[in-house]
């Protein structure tokens, strides 16, 4: 893991990154929202991310999650859980996340919305789109995106948002880029058939080998963690 001090200049890096690409692309920085993943990583590095100004932070498990949580209580950042979850975490989930990027089932949807409490704020909710059709991949098929998503908008208090993917990895980030346009076409058809509480305006698309084609198709939370505090040490 990067120090402290590589971490900032890793996040200025980023930011330059980002800010270039919104350039090539006509689009405005504040439209692109950074996501560090920070899975794995200890609370002092998440805390130096904090300080260098990234107040979105990304998660995979709730139970790792829970644990490092208490260290960084006194952090007014907003967590998204990025990772699968299994409806039976959903509970949990809801008490200690801000966004859930991974909807894939109505099962989990429902025990997300019965999980919130009557008349209190929605959760922003992402479906996670499986564009390679890989088996080892959580995810719905394109084609059962726009079933799911009204079904979602029914429920009354999550608030479905737009659509996730995490692509095939291919080494070179245009062989994906076909996979980024494709989620920001399927949203765009979804959000033209004016599905009640179905909002399409987010697209959480894009890692740190190739967030800057993803924001150049339309991604608007980009999820990085590598090029933020550096490799992952073997567990």
């Amino acid at each position: 893991m990067d120090t402290v001090a590589n971490i900032s200049e890793n996040i200025a890096r980023v930011e330059e990154r980002i800010a270039a690409a919104c350039r090539r692309s006509g689009r405005r920085r504040e439209d692109v929202k950074l996501v560090a993943i920070s899975k794995t990583r200890p609370a002092e590095a998440i805390r130096a991310a904090f300080a260098a100004g990234v107040r979105d932070f990304g998660e995979n498990r709730v139970q790792e999650a829970q644990a490092k949580f208490p260290a960084l209580a006194d952090l007014r950042a907003t967590w998204h859980l990025v990772g699968h979850l299994q409806s039976n975490k959903a509970r949990i989930a809801r008490e200690t996340f801000h966004w859930v990027h991974s909807i894939d089932s109505l099962r989990l949807a429902e025990k997300l919305a019965q999980a919130g409490p009557p008349g209190g704020a929605c959760l922003p909710v992402l479906i996670e789109v499986n564009l390679g059709e890989e088996a080892a991949k959580a995810g719905v098929r394109a084609a059962e995106v726009e079933e799911l998503a009204a079904q979602v908008g029914r429920l009354a208090t999550l608030e479905l948002r737009g659509l996730m993917v995490i692509p095939p990895f291919l080494a070179s980030p245009e062989e994906v880029r076909p996979y980024f346009r494709q989620l920001r076409d399927l949203a765009r058809e979804i959000e033209a058939r004016h599905l009640p509480n179905v909002s399409m305006q987010e697209l959480s698309m894009g890692m740190s080998h190739d967030f800057e084609v993803a924001i150049e198709e339309g991604a608007t939370l980009v999820r990085v963690g590598t090029a933020i505090f550096g490799e992952r040490q073997s567990q």
